[in-house]
């Protein structure tokens, strides 16, 4: 039956190593989990049994760029599959609703945000599902790199829309990682199927280059490798925007047509440049880890990495972007020790800080028994960046303080296609009389009309109107659905039942602030594994393998540079000031001022402090305007732990409050 379906439908001879076992569990109606290295199939092991199922799939991604690609995959062997995402309009997330609900799409593709819309949510709930996918699954560990807290809820929203499978797919996840994503999805560790993640076709080559030399050194290694015609695809990965946008340029200068791409290009210019390396337009990227998710290249030829990757699962990630096509390509890694200091910041930036967490308990315990947030507001509030406010907020979930309920959008507006005396007159008695008081509590600009729901509310007691929020929402989307109106909804406010209101807040917030640290040490711990990684005098390829928990590697590849006998001594960073003998006060001075002014009551902490002068951006650096301050950054090559027991030495000190 599914070798019938994959000559027939996708029109391979055979299965991939690994394919079979998930693909067979899954149309036996068991949840199982597939990880594969990059580019070796896994999207199969859902598009396959979609077919055999009889309802739905609802696949989870992470990202745009997958989706998209997959989704022309899909549409090239004729199956029927849509997204939801933020860039479509509300008709055309309709008219993909409307083809769900009528069963003619049979794969659903959304990011995980998608789940906290209380519309979709109320759409989904009618919608039989056979099997919920989870792309890049781990990201539901803790203990993974890229951990997205709203992934912890996927078990939960399983159970809430009563799916009975799910299928886990990822490239990289470490043993750990993998029992922790079972667990969670209850799936028999039989079901799992590992492929292993040796590649007998890639060069591993660990060459550093102190950091002066290494832009040159890149170029010669590149023109070395492209004197002929043939085309030679690559990959260049730095660390920091600035880092892509200046390399590029050295490179075009030295002969080399290279383009960089990164997050704070606009989006059309990303497609576009993303488009032209796929076609094979462009030959060389210059990119930060926003370029790769869902390229689909088979001819990459070299992934260079200029910095240093983020971890072991990055490298490895991106190092599978080259030679998807099994032929021979390389991996060169020319980075040292100094932009170690700023991947080490961008980890210290994520925790926060005691007196942050104790802002939110407060808020929490001040709610009574429904707590009503908006995650930019509350981010701002206590100084803790979205993502790990996040993590804070899963954390109380998951000690049973307080659980989510729903999500919605505390604005609404609309703007009428027609005259309101026209919108009024389609309905007849009580509904009339409804119609009538929405537009009547919705104040109107030049020509958007502002929703009030608390005058709206008032307003149907007045007169005797049902005028609950969900009933006032579900007539908006049937306006919208008929072409009366235009809706737009803003702010999006998630709402908590509080469990638990008798805590100790002292005791819970030192608890909080201690897991956040735990998480701090480990991800430093998991760079310097990286390090030791790319100084071994073993193998590579073989202690690549290991870290995945897969011993099926060879001892001895041939193809990496310990094998060769060149293991690799990464060099230092240049040599840095010392800090002692410096004050403080002559690079915080105007920092303080401002504080003092406009910090909202924000101690000047260590880590307030030295997150300042180490250039780590804050949501209230941001509101204080702090880089435009003397100081901000003044030490930024500098190690933040070191700058941290400068600051506590020289008497900033801690506080809970």
């Amino acid at each position: 039956m599914i070798d019938e379906t994959l000559q027939r439908v996708f029109g391979y001879p055979d299965f991939r190593p690994g394919q079979r076992p998930v693909i067979e569990a899954v149309v036996a109606g068991r949840s199982a989990a597939a990880i594969f290295p990059t580019g070796s199939g896994k999207s199969l092991c859902y598009q396959l049994p979609a077919l055999h199922l009889p309802h739905l799939t609802l696949v989870i991604s992470p990202l745009l760029a997958l989706m998209q690609d997959q989704l022309a995959f899909l549409e090239r062997h004729g199956i029927r599959a849509a997204s939801i995402d933020s860039g479509q309009s509300r008709e055309e997330a309709a008219a993909v609703m409307a083809g769900v609900e009528r069963g003619e799409i049979r794969i659903l593709m959304i990011s995980v945000e998608r789940l906290k819309n209380e519309r979709f949510r109320a759409f989904i709930r009618r919608v039989p599902i056979s099997l919920m996918v989870v792309d890049e699954a781990h990201c539901i560990s803790e203990w993974g790199h890229n951990f997205r807290p709203d992934y912890l809820k996927l078990p939960d929203y399983q159970r809430e829309f009563g799916i009975p499978q799910a299928l886990l797919l990822t490239a990289t996840a470490t043993p750990r990682v993998i029992d922790d994503m079972r667990e969670r999805f209850a799936i028999s560790a039989d079901d799992v199927t590992a492929t292993g993640f040796y590649r007998e076709n890639l060069d591993l080559t660990v060459a550093p280059v102190a950091a002066g030399a290494r832009p040159r050194a890149l170029a010669a290694w590149l023109k070395q490798r492209r004197s002929g015609q043939v085309p030679f695809p690559t990959i260049v990965y730095v660390t920091l925007q600035q880092t892509a946008e200046r390399l590029a340029a050295y490179l075009a200068k030295a002969g080399i047509a290279a383009t960089a791409y990164h997050a704070g290009l606009e989006a059309g210019k990303r497609e576009a440049i993303q488009r032209d390396f796929m076609a094979g337009q462009t030959d060389c990227i210059v990119a930060t880890i926003a370029f790769g998710m869902g390229i689909d290249k088979a001819d990459i030829r070299a992934v260079v990495h200029f910095d240093l990757p983020k971890s072991i699962e990055n490298y490895s990630q991106e190092i599978g972007r080259a030679g998807r096509d099994g032929q021979s390509s390389e991996c060169l890694m020319l980075a040292g020790r100094d932009t170690l200091g700023v991947l080490e910041t961008f980890v210290y930036g994520d925790t926060p800080e005691q007196h942050g967490i104790r802002r939110v308990i407060d808020e929490l315990r001040a709610a009574g028994p429904r707590w009503e947030l908006t995650l930019n507001a509350l981010s701002q509030y206590a100084n803790i960046r979205p993502l790990p406010l996040k993590t804070l907020l899963v954390q109380l979930e998951l000690r049973g303080i307080i659980q989510p309920r729903h999500a919605y959008f505390a604005d609404y507006r609309f703007k009428l296609l027609g005259e309101p005396e026209a919108l009024v007159a389609r309905f007849k008695g009580e509904r009339q009389a409804f119609v009538q008081a929405i537009l009547d509590a919705a104040s109107k600009a030049r020509t958007w009309h502002e929703l009030d729901f608390a005058a709206l509310e008032a307003l149907g007691r007045e007169r005797g109107l049902d005028t609950t929020r969900s009933r006032v929402i579900t007539a908006l989307d049937y306006f919208v659905d008929k072409g009366w109106i235009e809706l737009q909804s803003r702010q999006l406010t998630e709402v908590y039942e509080v469990m638990q209101a008798e805590f100790a807040p002292l005791a819970l917030t030192g608890e909080l602030h201690a897991y956040f640290h735990d998480k701090e040490a480990a991800e430093i711990a998991r760079l310097h594994a990286m390090l030791e990684l790319f100084e071994s005098e073993r193998c590579l390829s073989r202690r690549l393998a290991e870290w995945f928990g897969d011993d099926r590697a060879p001892v001895r590849c041939g193809h990496c540079s310990a094998c060769r006998g060149q293991p690799a001594r990464l060099p230092q960073g240049p040599e840095r000031a010392p800090l002692e003998g410096r004050s403080p006060g002559e690079l915080l001075g105007e920092l303080e001022t401002r504080l003092a002014q406009q910090g909202e009551g924000h101690p000047a902490t260590p880590d307030l402090l030295a997150r300042f002068l180490c250039g780590i951006t804050t949501p209230l650096f941001t509101r204080l305007k702090a880089r435009q301050l003397s100081g901000f950054g003044a030490l930024e090559g500098t190690p933040y732990a070191e700058v941290r027991e400068w600051l506590a030495v020289h008497g900033a000190s801690d506080s809970a409050q």
